[in-house]
């Protein structure tokens, strides 16, 4: 039977309501009989105790910030009374902890596609991407004269333009973000082939942006200048043909459960996020990883908070020092545009019962389960091993999304508990935290982890994406797939020119 409130973790001073609560409600937490003073919503936070103005509030075990003023037992607090404890760079102490999964290896596999260069991909699809925002006509052109042509992409999983804003009057750091990401998309395993297409002009030279690319399949990765060529629409329909040629021609194979690698995402959480969805996500991350493969953590402003949990984590003094870098210079990179750190949550997250950033991060990492974390990533990077890595990205949803993907994951799994249509250029499976939204949203959520507070227990849920990760990885599409909902954003910082 649904249950009415959640304490979380046993030295909690706060509950959650999973069902709305009433004033004059009785609750009996810890053998002790509480009523209620005000209404709760669902997904926010009952008190459990009288506060003293000053006073840290806990949940998860770990403190979300401090009360601004006395609250006394039984009433509602949210962001109005808890202030965030963050301030700025922290000197950190490697503890390390010792992990041990003790999940079994089941032998799975899905339906990939094996790449030349020995690499797998769960699509098989045509990308056309230009090296600058000039060509987005042409590219967007190109791939609805392919479609148009092969009767909307029959024999290969789509055929999709990627525009996008950048790859001239750009400076520095920028312009190599731009770069490194497009060629990340170049070379990415979902794509059986690629038309990058250039306009001749621009800051990001195609020739150059080539040799950026580094060894690839010339036979399914082309080049375009629209400068030098007469007709850019017939010369890249040209090139295309010859692309799909070759991809309705790849077959799918069985692909060990070890090579796949997803990406790990939230977006509009909500009180629930670290109840359901994202506890979820991390005990799949811990299964995936125990059978060989990877798994990718981003939104690093949403690590504040929570850092050291995965600083501790860390297998390597090494990993460890790489970790505090990606906390305090993302730390660096606020207060240098005199912005506090724990600017946080959004509207919708307040909305939803998440009060302050440390209650949303200790809710975002639970993203990553329990495992060692295995390698630091700078943002552009590409994996280079398996198990949990750490990527450097911001929380927003597109920028953050795009870098998962352009590290190498085949599929970003996406909590949310507000909803969000959003897609980026791998399938972007939606995973509510709660069944309303799920019932609300059907187009958008593609996997309800709201029965976790009902009748369901977690390992069954677990099974369950498993099994439906699976599906996925092996062709069934995700609902931004079905609606053509994708698209890229690329970090910017700097000077345009």
């Amino acid at each position: 039977m649904k249950t009415a409130y959640l304490k979380i973790n046993p030295a909690d001073n706060v509950a959650v309501a999973i069902s709305p609560l009433r004033a004059g409600d009785e609750i009996q937490v810890d053998g002790r009989r509480i009523t209620l003073k005000t209404d709760v919503p669902a997904g926010h936070k009952v008190t459990l105790k009288d506060f003293k103005e000053g006073e840290n509030v806990i949940k998860y075990g770990y403190p979300i910030g401090h009360v601004n003023q006395d609250v006394p037992q039984g009433s509602w607090v949210c962001e109005k009374e808890i202030k965030t404890n963050l301030a700025g760079l922290l000197d950190y102490t490697y503890n390390p902890v010792t992990v041990s999964l003790d999940i079994p290896e089941e032998h799975l596999t899905f339906k990939g596609y094996r790449r030349k260069n020995g690499d797998a991909g769960i699509r098989n699809e045509i990308w056309i991407i230009p090296t600058v925002g000039c060509v987005n006509g042409i590219a967007n052109q190109l791939a609805e004269g392919l479609r148009r042509e092969t009767n909307g992409g029959e024999g290969v999983d789509a055929i999709v333009a990627f525009p996008h804003n950048y790859g001239c009057s750009q400076l520095g750091e920028d312009h190599e973000n731009t770069k490194k990401i497009l060629r990340d998309m170049v070379l990415h395993p979902n794509t059986g082939a690629v038309l990058v297409v250039g306009l001749g002009c621009e800051n990001n030279q195609p020739d150059i942006f080539r040799e950026f690319v580094g060894p690839h399949d010339e036979e399914r990765i082309r080049f375009m200048v629209a400068q030098k060529v007469d007709d850019e629409y017939e010369e890249g329909m040209k090139i295309l043909r010859e692309l799909y040629a070759k991809c309705v021609e790849d077959k799918r194979e069985d692909i060990p459960l070890s090579e796949l690698r997803v990406g790990l995402k939230c977006g509009g959480s909500d009180g629930f996020s670290g109840i359901t969805a994202n506890p979820l996500l991390g005990m799949f991350s811990d299964f995936l990883i125990a059978q060989g493969g990877t798994s990718v953590l981003t939104e690093v402003p949403e690590m504040f908070g929570a850092e050291t949990i995965l600083m501790n984590r860390c297998k390597t003094p090494e990993l460890f020092g790489k970790t505090v870098r990606l906390i305090n210079d993302f730390k660096e990179y606020f207060l240098s545009h005199g912005e506090p750190v724990g600017e946080n949550p959004s509207p919708g997250n307040k909305a939803g019962g998440i009060s302050t950033l440390e209650e949303k991060a200790l809710g975002c990492t639970q993203k990553c389960g329990k495992s060692y974390v295995t390698g630091v990533m700078a943002y552009g990077e590409r994996l280079q091993g398996k198990g949990l890595n750490l990527l450097s990205a911001p929380g927003n949803d597109l920028v953050a999304a795009t870098a998962l993907a352009s590290c190498g994951c085949h599929l970003v799994l996406f909590t949310t508990g507000r909803g969000t249509p959003f897609g980026t250029y791998v399938p972007t499976m939606k995973v509510s935290t709660n069944s309303n939204l799920a019932a609300h949203k059907p187009g958008w959520i593609d996997f309800n982890a709201g029965v976790i507070v009902e009748d369901e227990p977690m390992d069954v849920t677990c099974r369950r994406f498993i099994e439906y990760v699976v599906k996925v990885a092996s062709g069934e599409r995700t609902n931004n797939e079905k609606k053509g909902y994708r698209e890229i954003a690329i970090f910017k910082n700097g000077v345009t020119l």
